[in-house]
């Protein structure tokens, strides 16, 4: 059974949360974004030694593993999803982690921080949630590449607004970045903003195809301004995703422009993140760098569709001091 300050601390998602105030953005600063460096190697080397070094066991593992699944964007985004998938998906949101390893542990239920899927598939989510405060997440304007044109992809936004998503996935288009027109790059994250409404809006980097970290805090920057209320690293679909490096660039950014304006915002690590010694390694470095409020689901998101499965199967080890065969905990 967990103690209970870290009964108190796993479930705190569970009460009521300070409500934060969006990000409005800000008039773009050039001379801001053009300060803006990476030294590569010291954040190779602070990002390599983050895993080495940071270790938690027994109850107090269970109980950031519980916190990780608050904190995960419940992902399907295939080709061949279809809406009894993403019902069972949605039922798995509901109840990440079996009744028995809660109650073994002395949890009350925890649910995921979101389910994200294609606009096709918001209706059949939406109904699947009902009832359960567990908004709905969709992938937008072009996902994965961004290159469609620029009106359907606000009405791409749009419709899915309307379908009932409350988080809209953006993806940016990465051309600005590498040609270094950060004005193309601002005018076009505030119109995915306002097209938003009051779906909040994450807005994908792809920082795989940014080539230098000094692109990927510049380009963070620039969709803060924007009024970006999360910044993501990946869409998933490139040959390299989240990395401990590109989140440490990423989260200073959003600890200095907090620092500045007084607006957190939110970041989302996407792609290749599939066990569960790594989402402790990400909280760990969220904790160091951000602190506790961000470790909450309205300002920290995993996007994952495995992660789950590696969790279940450690706080099952846990609380039975056997491993479960993957099977048996399938997310869809």
């Amino acid at each position: 059974m967990l103690s209970q300050t870290t009964q108190t601390a796993t479930a705190s998602h569970q009460l009521p949360q300070v409500t934060e105030p969006r990000n409005p953005g800000m008039a773009l600063d050039l001379n801001w974004v053009r300060s803006l460096q990476a030294n590569t190697s010291a954040i190779e080397r602070r990002a390599a030694s983050l895993p080495a070094r940071r270790s938690v066991k027994k109850q107090h593992q269970a109980a950031w593993l519980l916190r990780a699944v608050t904190c995960i964007d419940l992902t399907t985004l295939s080709g061949d999803d279809t809406e009894h998938r993403v019902a069972r998906l949605c039922a798995k949101a509901r109840q990440p982690v079996a009744q028995n390893l809660l109650e073994a542990m002395g949890m009350s239920p925890i649910t995921t921080g979101a389910v994200c899927v294609y606009h096709e598939m918001i209706p059949a989510a939406v109904r699947a949630l009902n009832g359960s405060g567990i908004p709905v997440a969709a992938v937008s304007t072009g996902f994965p590449a961004g290159l469609s044109p620029f009106h359907l992809r606000l009405a791409e936004i749009n419709e899915s607004v309307k379908a009932g998503a409350a988080e809209i996935d953006i993806v940016i288009s990465r051309r600005h970045v590498l040609s270094g027109n950060w004005q193309a790059l601002y005018d076009e994250m505030r119109a995915f903003r306002a097209a938003c409404g009051d779906a909040h809006v994450k807005a994908i980097l792809a920082t795989g195809e940014l080539g230098a970290l000094r692109n990927v805090a510049r380009a963070s920057m620039i969709c803060m301004m924007a009024g970006a209320d999360f910044i993501k690293t990946s869409t998933g679909k490139e040959s390299v995703n989240a990395t401990l490096p590109v989140t440490l660039v990423m989260i200073r950014a959003i600890r200095d422009y907090f620092e500045r304006t007084g607006f957190r915002v939110g970041y989302k690590p996407a792609g290749g993140i599939s066990k569960a010694k790594d989402a402790i390694t990400y909280l760990t470095l969220i904790k160091e760098e951000l602190g506790d409020r961000w470790l909450q689901p309205d300002l920290f998101r995993f996007g994952a569709s495995s992660l789950l499965n590696d969790i279940e199967r450690q706080l099952e080890h846990h609380v039975t001091g056997n491993y479960s065969a993957s099977y048996r905990h399938p997310t869809s």
